[in-house]
């Protein structure tokens, strides 16, 4: 009983180490469909050769102004129907067999870990020798996924840097990604591409948020008329009361 006690008292304190990570904000917008357009062409590209997107149907993508045809032509490559889910190519149990595990499903990970963790997750990783895929992550330490977009980012390493501390000469030592080998893309270039990708990952988790949203404004204006009709129709009733 001891023990359990003592195993309960410090899960808040491993879960608190595991996620103490500066993250970088997420220039993204929701209201961006050519950007969510982009980012939908990312996941679709490299994402879904691995994770699987069940939640989401390809004739969601409609909502950001794509045609049937278009999806069809361009971003539908395992499914023949576009009210399919976006499943994963390959099989659960063959990827538990390839990668120990079967890589997790993606919809709703950007509610579940929020856009500024995507961002910094993407842009975060960097060569660690000691890993069994050569690579890790600032944002997700021994993290089991490789990194698909190093020909586009180029490889980071991690270097310590000492900076001085708060006073009586104290020190500490700040973690930075430093660029030893360039990518196809600029480092602009890839922040917009990661930025496109979370955009996308954003809409994906909730697709029915921007019209959630103008229903709501729709609501409140409706309301908003509504208390100006009942506040005449009580002065009215009320005009002769002493």
């Amino acid at each position: 009983m001891k023990k359990l006690l003592a195993l309960l008292l410090c899960v808040p304190v491993v879960a608190f180490a595991a996620t103490e990570v500066k993250l970088d904000s997420a220039p993204i917008d929701d209201r961006d469909a050519v950007s969510i357009q982009r980012g939908a062409r990312t996941f679709i590209n490299y994402c879904l050769n691995c994770h699987s997107a069940t939640s989401m149907r390809y004739n969601r993508l409609m909502d950001l102004g794509l045609t049937e045809a278009q999806i069809k032509d361009n971003l539908m490559f395992a499914a023949e129907k576009v009210g399919e889910p976006m499943h994963v190519a390959a099989k659960a149990s063959d990827q538990k067999l390839w990668f120990g595990k079967a890589p997790p499903d993606l919809s709703v990970t950007a509610r579940a870990r929020g856009a500024d963790w995507l961002y910094t997750y993407l842009r975060g990783f960097y060569r660690d020798e000691t890993k069994a895929t050569g690579w890790n992550n600032i944002a997700f330490d021994s993290v089991a996924m490789p990194h698909v977009f190093w020909e586009l980012q180029g490889v980071q390493v991690l270097k310590e840097v000492e900076e001085p501390g708060g006073g009586h000469g104290d020190k500490h030592v700040t973690k930075k990604l430093e660029l030893a080998g360039k990518g196809t893309l600029t480092k602009g270039e890839y922040d917009r591409f990661v930025a496109d990708l979370v955009n996308y990952m954003v809409f994906m988790g909730e697709p029915a948020r921007s019209q959630r949203a103008q229903i709501g404004y729709a609501v409140l204006i409706a309301l908003t008329v509504l208390l100006a009709l009942v506040y005449a129709l009580k002065r009215e009733y009320w005009k002769d009361v002493h």
